[in-house]
């Protein structure tokens, strides 16, 4: 009897994540032919029906499903296995990537990355700044070693996180906004009458949850960027880190909100976040170490660590 491969639990596994075997073969890159062929192996090996193919979109079948637990066990315990063998054998990693936060400040990241340059010149690095569940899909997609990413999918199965400090984030509206008129400050009431710019998710991971939304009426940005030039413009109000947002305070381009019975400012953790069981690489150890000094020193930690 021929073994089971890991590529054919990936990929059973990444149909399931996908939801069709279409969508499945774009993610992995392959010819839908590839996958469906892997599938029928790995069906004929275990002697069992994975998919029901009855109708157009094949779904999981009720043993199918059953395994799948397994398969996710299975599949982590064979990347564990890489990891500390890759750790054991003290190999240097041909590459190392990192996913951050896009409220992140970005000083930490480019002085640590300026000196891993220096310390590993022939390491290529990958460098991804998402939003939201962004940071986490890149580790699922295993496009990322670690991530740097607000602590709130911490409900997702398989990461660690270690606490790393804190984001401050300021409600701004540009001067020429109604609501920078405000002799007062500004109520629930007020915030709600007002188009509130909002970073929406690119990924399924936080589908149907929303983070400090007031107003009734939002517009749903990607990025940091963008928000940043609605918010110039006028097109609303919204959160915004303190540190991306300093200029234009300091210029008069925007302004703070004050509210109402409330601090207008609050902190947003950010934690270090990996696959449970990952053991770092040489290059990708002492990036990590790097990251944790220079953050210490630019931006301080609220509270122990």
């Amino acid at each position: 009897m021929d073994p089971i491969t890991f590529d054919q639990l990936h990929v059973f596994l990444t149909i399931v994540e996908a939801g069709s075997f279409s969508a499945a073969a774009r993610r992995l890159r392959r010819a839908q032919s590839a996958v469906s062929y892997a599938i029928s192996n790995l069906e004929r090996l275990l002697n069992l029906e994975l998919f029901d193919r009855s109708t157009r979109t094949p779904t999981v079948t009720a043993v199918g499903r059953a395994l799948i637990p397994d398969a996710r066990a299975v599949v982590a315990h064979i990347r564990e296995l890489e990891s500390h063998a890759r750790a054991l054998s003290g190999g240097l990693e041909p590459r190392v990537a990192l996913a951050v936060d896009g409220l992140f400040p970005v000083e930490p990241i480019l002085e640590s990355l300026s000196a891993f340059r220096d310390q590993f010149p022939l390491v290529q690095v990958g460098l991804f700044s998402e939003m939201l569940g962004g940071v986490v899909h890149h580790l699922a997609e295993d496009r990322c070693d670690f991530g740097i990413s607000t602590p709130f999918l911490t409900e997702a199965e398989g990461y660690s996180w270690t606490y790393l400090t804190d984001v401050e984030l300021i409600p701004v509206v540009a001067k020429d906004h109604p609501l920078a008129s405000l002799d007062r400050p500004a109520t629930h009431a007020d915030l709600h009458r007002h188009t509130q710019l909002v970073i929406t998710d690119r990924t399924p991971l936080t589908e149907g949850r929303d983070f400090g939304v007031i107003s009734g009426a939002t517009w749903r940005l990607a990025d940091l960027q963008s928000k940043l030039a609605c918010l110039r413009q006028g097109l609303g109000w919204g959160n915004m880190p303190r540190h991306t947002v300093a200029s234009d305070l300091e210029s008069g381009r925007l302004v703070m909100l004050a509210m109402e019975g409330q601090e207008p400012s609050f902190f947003a953790p950010m934690a270090l976040v990996h696959r449970r069981g990952y053991q770092p690489g040489p290059a990708a150890n002492w990036l990590l170490d790097r990251l944790k000094q220079s953050i210490a020193q630019h931006c301080p930690p609220r509270r122990p660590s």
